[in-house]
């Protein structure tokens, strides 16, 4: 692998930062300062002049199907599409077929992403086995397996008492606990938010209670246990509020935003698309400016896609009976940069921090910094350039986008592992 030379960027590194126009210089697949004269001859050299160059973009919450669903996504063809999107760390679900609950599936995951990834995978375990909420998983044995953190994501552990002991034994190995908030018991058969929209159109309507609950559930037992809980795909206008609370108490609780849930409201679902439908549910105007608000505070901790692919015949159904769920991963930087940066004046670097510095550092990733000596992980994208988005022409294996069709202002060019191009993908 040659020596790597990217001239004439923005450059940002929120880690570091740095925010200026500049020359990066990767080594080994390590970031280093400069390079030799004999070096920078034999370099390959990208002329990155009106590029932002920031660190590799960094998803705690995606997932990629493999094991069991390889019909919708794998290994393979997730990690192409965050290529694709700029990320170069990312972090699968367990809700696999089998679940991830156990040692020997955790190998199977790690023997895939060795083999086929072109990004830095890695695997989450199962918070009860089978992620039926009953048993726990094998907490240590998952750990020593080597995943960064255990959740029942796409379920949520409904016993209280279950969830203090996972997350005390979590605790004991150093494991962040990541949960899906959601009382199952207000949702059965909902499949939208429950409001204005939901009696227009005559489906089932899911409260914002049902997530509420449940976050404060969590920061009670994270107050009574001292250990962190971080919640997942936050979507609710109290639930940020609880948040806020909860962190001017020092109660070590951290949440996240999608893209989709700063970018659209349930109104989209007037024509029943299914592209639309997802859990948590598109909620109101008010809880999307409230969650945008928790993003600039800091209530909220990072942006994360919940990248979760579907075939086209599981969408095309009737809205009750089609799946939850939508891809993100090419999308996610376009939209955040719509939302947060143009129409709510975040700074850029802020936007960026959301991307990588911060979501790297609530489960201790090595990733999210351009730092001397950190791993050559860079996204270089163009934050003009106008496109349309074809979910049928991405790299993903399914093409459930609400964004499919539409034009989108911000776009990858190149993405870069460990000083490595791996997108544009014949470029690898």
């Amino acid at each position: 692998m040659p020596p790597l030379w990217i001239r004439n960027a923005r450059i940002i590194d929120p880690a570091a930062r740095r925010d200026s126009v500049g020359d990066l210089f990767a080594l080994g697949g390590r970031i280093v300062a400069g390079l030799s004269a004999a070096d920078l001859k034999k370099a390959r050299k990208i002329d990155a002049k009106g590029l932002v160059a920031t660190p590799g973009l960094v998803d705690i919450h995606v997932h990629f199907r493999e094991p069991g669903q390889t019909h919708k996504e794998t290994i393979a063809t997730g990690s192409r599409a965050a290529a694709a999107g700029g990320f170069t760390t990312v972090v699968c679900m367990p809700n696999t077929t089998p679940p991830a609950d156990n040692a020997g599936t955790i190998q199977y995951i790690m023997d895939a992403i060795r083999r086929d990834s072109l990004v830095k995978v890695l695997p989450t375990g199962c918070i009860t086995i089978g992620m039926g909420g009953e048993t726990l998983a094998p907490i240590g044995s998952l750990k020593r397996a080597g995943v960064v953190a255990i959740t029942d994501d796409g379920d949520c552990v409904q016993s209280n008492e279950l969830m203090r002991r996972a997350i005390e034994y979590a605790k004991m190995f150093d494991l962040p606990v990541m949960d899906h908030c959601q009382d199952q018991s207000m949702t059965e058969g909902a499949v939208m938010n429950e409001g204005d929209m939901s009696i227009r159109l005559g489906l089932r309507g899911w409260p914002n209670a049902a997530e509420d609950v449940i976050v404060s559930r969590n920061v009670i037992i994270s107050s009574y246990t001292g250990a962190h809980i971080h919640m997942q795909h936050i979507s609710s206008a109290r639930s940020v509020e609880i948040l806020r609370r909860a962190k001017a108490d020092a109660v070590r609780v951290t949440g996240e935003a999608t893209p989709h849930h700063i970018a659209l409201t349930d109104a989209e679902l007037a024509t029943y698309d299914t592209n639309f439908k997802m859990n948590p549910p598109l909620r109101t105007e008010v809880d999307r400016r409230a969650i945008i608000a928790g993003l600039r505070d800091g209530t909220l901790d990072c942006i994360a896609t919940d990248h979760a692919p579907h075939t086209d015949y599981e969408k095309d159904k009737e809205f009750d009976y089609a799946p939850n769920g939508i891809i993100g991963l090419e999308t996610a930087l376009a939209v955040v940069l719509d939302v947060l940066v143009r129409q709510s004046r975040f700074r850029l670097s802020h936007a960026v921090d959301l991307m990588t510095r911060k979501p790297a550092g609530l489960l201790g990733l090595p990733a999210g910094t351009l730092a001397v000596g950190a791993a050559a992980d860079i996204c270089l994208f163009d934050p003009e350039e106008v496109w349309t988005y074809d979910a049928k022409a991405g790299q993903s294996k399914s093409s459930n986008s609400p964004w499919s069709g539409r034009k989108l202002r911000g776009r990858v060019k190149t993405t870069i592992v460990d000083g490595r191009v791996v997108f544009p993908i014949a470029a690898s």
